[in-house]
């Protein structure tokens, strides 16, 4: 199969993107408005940035309506956000965040999980998540308009929280412990205890 991604809908070429590029790691990103209402919803365009500075990187897309969804406009308004970790036992949570409420609800409420205040930032962070990154904004870049138009925001770390049950040797993080999630192409999922080791050349 080949073709030009101008010849086909954004829709159909989203779908063959997110079967390819697998497995991508899920930001579930807190946030609060300027009026004080809480929001979590999960992104799975994400990646770290660097170490120099600290930084991450995930990309909200517009909404149906080609407008900011609740996460974007949030951080525009306030500076920060919160990129919390999904483990196995919040994937059910993580995925009920993602559905549209009506303005004014919080996802923290409707999905049963617990916002607890971030130590730097306003933005809270999702209690049951195993590890949770404090981010000050530093760049928002539009790079498409309308439904689905596309976003990047990067993010400063400027706080890290890490649950010690998932702490192993040398005190990282055990990705057997972590058990995080990670998203396939449609409604599929794996996890991060199902792995394999390949040594560095050399080493």
């Amino acid at each position: 199969m080949d073709f030009d991604p101008a010849d086909v809908r954004p829709s159909v070429f989203y779908q063959q993107m997110i079967h390819c590029i697998v497995p991508r790691p899920i930001a579930w990103v807190s946030t609060v408005s300027n009026d004080g209402v809480t929001n979590v919803a999960p992104f799975s365009y994400f990646t770290g940035v660097g170490s120099r500075p600290p930084s991450l990187l995930f990309c909200p897309a517009n909404n149906r309506q080609g407008e900011p969804k609740d996460t974007l406009r949030n951080i525009q308004d306030t500076g920060d956000f919160v990129v919390n970790i999904v483990s196995f036992t919040v994937a059910e949570a993580m995925n009920a965040s993602a559905a549209a409420l009506p303005p004014g609800e919080s996802e923290f409420d409707s999905c049963g999980v617990t916002a607890v205040a971030s130590v730097r930032i306003t933005a809270p962070r999702v209690l049951e998540s195993p590890v949770q990154f404090e981010c000050r904004k530093m760049h928002v870049l539009n790079i498409g308009d309308g439904p689905g138009g596309a976003n990047i925001v990067v993010g400063e770390v400027v706080h890290v929280h890490i649950d010690d049950k998932v702490i192993g040797a040398r005190d990282l993080v055990d990705p057997q412990l972590l058990d995080a999630v990670g998203r396939m192409g449609g409604v599929s999922y794996c996890r991060t205890n199902n792995r394999f080791d390949l040594p560095r050349p050399g080493e």
